[in-house]
């Protein structure tokens, strides 16, 4: 039997969120609790893990999983070695593995370290040598570099956004790393670079522009010795130097083939480029919107996007829309850890007197003071609805202040769908109006029967008004950034050799 070694690291970083990333920010398995976890949810593992056990001539070796509990600020230096150690422990422990897969993201960032993944895949390539072959996934928010590309034998990565192929590309990849170990493949890999950030409804790959680009993309996999292929359009908000756009093309030992194609792609891109950014509007009009509407709204808070690295202790949308006398019934969620500690010393019932909001990003926010109920109170665990991970917010509140419902974590989590809410007894679609803080979420969780919803130009972290950030590592000149961004296709090309 040939044995292949399964390990992850996963997290997406927003390198303007003042909020370092720790240790404790991820959850750690090891050995079986890998598998075991991974064998209950649809994540990328858990598709390689099916792939894999379809094959009786295959035997799995379970090695480290560390998975951000959400996105966050850049991960701090003791935090970086300690999870890089642990990872290539658990590479050195498999000695004798036949071949390698690893879940990654493609966008975690140490203050050391602006390339985790390409890190842990150079210094696995240390440990392992030349010979065995190594195939990873990755996220399309992954910012690509040479030393990933270097040091793995193939990539896939998602197709979707949002995203809902998570099983399916990890079982992608898993089926190219079979074949490799089969002899059946030799790839090659070209990567094209594109100076551009977007955001934007347009990278809805359903319904956007950038859908197009996908679905050539699959046409690309699928057609003769077409072996992976996709866009990258990176975190706008991992401000490290590597940060771009990039087409990637993986073809079964045709250079010119994948060199040809990966150009298409990122032509045809590169055309519309300038059509994929956020359509914003401003807090006041926002609130007039939000005022003036009859339905439900929907506030889209992408600035403060946890999934994408923000604090998530924003409250300017709350602050606009008290000052604006909006008495309608609003749901939002906030992270503010004294806040939960004052509300469980309370108790239900009990009325209590805070700030929320602002105890984290204090450059960008301050304290809203409030008088609040408290309503209920948990231990912030629960799976999410997406794909049934666990996600943990810590101790979490649940405070009513007037017309408005606010879910109070103690810590940031992922909130691009309506766990956080459900999991404490709030429908989002029996409020007049709820805070969604998520770029781009399945329309059936928030949006569906709403009457508007508007996307606002909030300060925040993860701001898809890209020149409110303030970058000061990418490479320039990038759109939109700066202006009259010239551009030309340059094909650089991979081919693993294992002499």
């Amino acid at each position: 039997m040939k044995k292949i070694f399964v390990a992850e690291c996963k997290q997406e970083i927003s390198s303007f969120n003042p909020l370092l990333g720790r240790y404790e920010d991820f959850a750690i398995k090891r050995g079986e609790q890998v598998l075991s976890y991974h064998r209950n949810v649809r994540s990328e593992m858990a598709g390689a893990l099916k792939a894999f056990s379809a094959d009786r001539n295959i035997e799995i070796v379970p090695g480290y999983s560390a998975r951000g509990i959400t996105s966050g600020g850049t991960l701090a230096h003791p935090a970086f070695l300690q999870i890089t150690n642990e990872f290539l422990a658990s590479v050195r422990s498999a000695w004798d593995m036949d071949g390698i897969y690893f879940s990654l993201h493609g966008a975690l960032a140490s203050e050391s370290e602006s390339d985790v993944e390409g890190y842990l895949l150079a210094e696995t390539r240390k440990i392992v040598g030349k010979q065995i072959p190594i195939v990873i996934s990755l996220d399309l928010h992954g910012v690509l570099t040479d030393r990933i590309l270097e040091n793995c034998d193939a990539l896939t990565l998602f197709h979707t956004y949002p995203h809902v192929d998570f099983f399916e590309t990890g079982e992608r990849a898993a089926r190219l790393l079979l074949r490799l170990l089969n002899g059946e493949i030799q790839p090659v890999t070209a990567r094209v670079s594109i100076p551009a950030l977007v955001r934007g409804d347009e990278l809805i790959t359903r319904t956007g522009i950038f859908g197009e680009a996908i679905r050539k993309a699959q046409a690309i996999e699928r057609g003769k010795n077409g072996l992976s292929a996709g866009m990258f359009i990176g975190n706008p908000f991992t401000d490290v130097p590597d940060l771009c756009s990039n087409a990637v093309v993986v073809t079964d030992g045709d250079a010119d083939l994948a060199a040809s194609r990966a150009i298409e792609l990122a032509r045809d891109f590169w055309i519309v480029h300038d059509k994929l950014q956020s359509s914003l509007t401003s807090l006041k009009d926002s609130v007039r919107l939000a005022t003036n509407a009859t339905g439900r709204v929907v506030l889209t808070d992408a600035a403060d996007a946890t999934s994408s690295g923000a604090s998530g202790d924003s409250n300017a949308i709350l602050r606009a829309l008290i000052e604006g006398g909006f008495q309608r019934k609003t749901l939002i969620p906030i992270v503010d850890l004294p806040a939960v500690k004052a509300a469980f010393q309370a108790g239900v019932g009990k009325t209590i007197k805070v700030t929320v909001g602002g105890g984290i990003d204090s450059t960008r926010f301050r304290p809203l003071p409030l008088e609040a109920q408290v309503v209920m109170l948990s231990d912030g665990r629960f799976q999410n609805e997406s794909d049934g991970e666990e996600w943990n917010a810590g101790e979490t509140a649940v405070l009513k202040s007037e017309n408005f419902t606010l879910v109070v974590t103690s810590r940031a989590v992922s909130l691009y769908d309506r766990s956080l809410f459900l999991a404490h007894g709030q429908d989002p679609r029996l409020f007049d109006a709820v805070v969604v803080k998520s770029p781009h979420c399945q329309p059936q969780f928030f949006n569906e029967g709403a009457e508007r919803v508007i996307n606002v130009d909030a300060p925040g972290a993860s701001s898809a008004n890209l020149k409110s950030l303030g970058h000061r590592n990418c490479r320039r000149p990038i759109f939109p950034l700066d202006h009259n961004v010239e551009w030309s296709p340059e094909p650089r090309i991979f081919s693993r050799s294992r002499m």
